[in-house]
């Protein structure tokens, strides 16, 4: 079909720059039938010191119009074996190629200090972005940790952009002495290739869909709690099912004593906090929790800290996580993904961005998310990196995750859209 997407990735784990390119290009052109329109990269930082070279060696024998991409601690790509590897510690780039028929494709590079402030209106943030917010673009977005100001970058998204998808990561590093690397190309505005600071993107509109998963790798213990008081980041006081307030750390302290042995020695490191996102939703699943860290308690007041702004009314619940929460959580979320696209257009290809903590880190086996998700999703063309943040939707908003796993699902529209 003319107007048909076309989405290839291809992986090369080989020590030397120009031999792992020139592995990728071929293998792209070996797959590619049509022009392409769009390249998004990902290398590994055992590359740090040729990365002012990777784009002009990589356009030179593959010309694309627009190239995005990043450094990572971890690459993730399918190699020549047809494998999905995710490739940590060691030398990996991970190049994804599509022909995108009738897609607007608007690259843009934002510094983190030429944002709108949050008072400003939409029409600011669609003037930095450069595409109107008619066009419903979709997002994808590749951050610098400290200087890109990604927060308000989201939140200017979601404010000018209700209704597109906006999914991506902050570039990393395997070392903390290295500086990460954001790649940026477009034919229309040539120049630096490299930086080092700020968010690189695109916006794409027209013939595509985006679809997301995003695993937080948590499951829920006890019951739901609703904020009844709590200031800035602190929870002061909750409200439990049966209309009991009391302190949160005497809720917690009793939940931690219901819990099997097992779960009380997980929760002495890996116990998280959930936030319900939709407050009018009575029956919680996977999805619906925006899952933050626990800072610290105040044994004083009984009184407990996480890593996001609470409010009275907000309904929250307690996480645990570990190898086979994460396991599981992403087995649910795809599951219900495959039963809800069931009859859609067929998928693509897909973006992985994953933290660093998750891997084989992680589950103690290499390449567990990444073999999960091809089996449920046909082994199409999967490209990504492990990252220092995961950019993806809970519940319409989109947030700056950790220990995530985000999805981006690339598919054709149906015809009746």
């Amino acid at each position: 079909m003319p107007n048909q997407i076309q989405w290839i990735n291809a992986l090369s784990t080989r020590a030397s720059l120009e031999a792992a390119v020139a592995e990728i290009v071929e293998s792209v052109g070996k797959s590619l039938s049509n022009t392409p329109d769009l390249g998004i990269l990902f290398i590994s930082s055992a590359y740090t010191s040729e990365y002012p070279r990777l784009v002009p060696l990589l356009l030179e024998k593959l010309p694309l119009p627009v190239l995005i991409g990043c450094g990572g601690g971890g690459i993730i790509g399918v190699n020549a074996q047809n494998r999905v590897l995710e490739v940590e510690n060691n030398p990996a780039i991970s190049l994804s190629v599509a022909h995108l028929p009738d897609v607007e494709i608007h690259p843009f590079h934002i510094a983190g200090d030429s944002l709108p402030d949050l008072d400003s209106s939409p029409q600011s943030w669609a003037e930095l972005i450069g595409v109107p917010p008619e066009k419903q673009p979709h997002f994808i977005l590749l951050s610098d940790t400290f200087s890109s100001k990604i927060n308000d970058l989201l939140e200017g998204l979601d404010f000018a952009y209700p209704g597109s998808v906006k999914v991506g990561g902050l570039a990393s590093s395997n070392s903390m002495a290295t500086q990460s690397a954001l790649f940026y190309y477009s034919e229309n505005n040539p120049g630096r290739y490299l930086y080092t600071e700020g968010t690189v993107g695109i916006a794409l509109s027209g013939n595509i869909v985006v679809d997301t998963i995003v695993a937080q790798g948590c499951r829920p213990i006890g019951e739901p709690y609703t904020v009844n008081k709590g200031e800035r980041n602190v929870i002061l006081e909750l409200t439990d099912t049966d209309g009991t307030s009391r302190p949160p750390l005497e809720f917690l302290r009793d939940l931690i004593q219901s819990l099997s042995e097992e779960d009380r020695q997980l929760a002495q490191n890996s116990l998280f906090l959930g936030v319900v996102r939709d407050e009018f939703k009575l029956k919680l699943k996977p999805g619906d929790f925006l899952i933050r860290n626990l800072l610290g308690v105040d044994p004083r007041y009984g009184a407990i800290a996480i890593g996001d702004r609470v409010r009275p009314g907000q309904r929250i619940q307690f996480h645990l996580r570990d190898a086979q929460a994460s396991a599981l959580d992403l087995e649910t979320l795809l599951s219900l993904y495959q039963q809800e696209k069931s009859g859609a257009p067929p998928t693509v290809g897909a973006l992985m961005f994953s933290c660093l903590g998750r891997g084989e880190g992680l589950y103690g086996i290499p390449n567990f998310d990444s073999e999960l998700f091809w089996q449920y999703l046909d082994q199409m063309p999967l490209g990504g990196f492990f990252c220092n943040g995961e950019i993806g939707p809970v519940a319409g908003r989109t947030f700056l995750h950790g220990y995530t796993s985000v999805f981006g699902i690339i598919r054709q529209p149906s015809a009746q859209s």
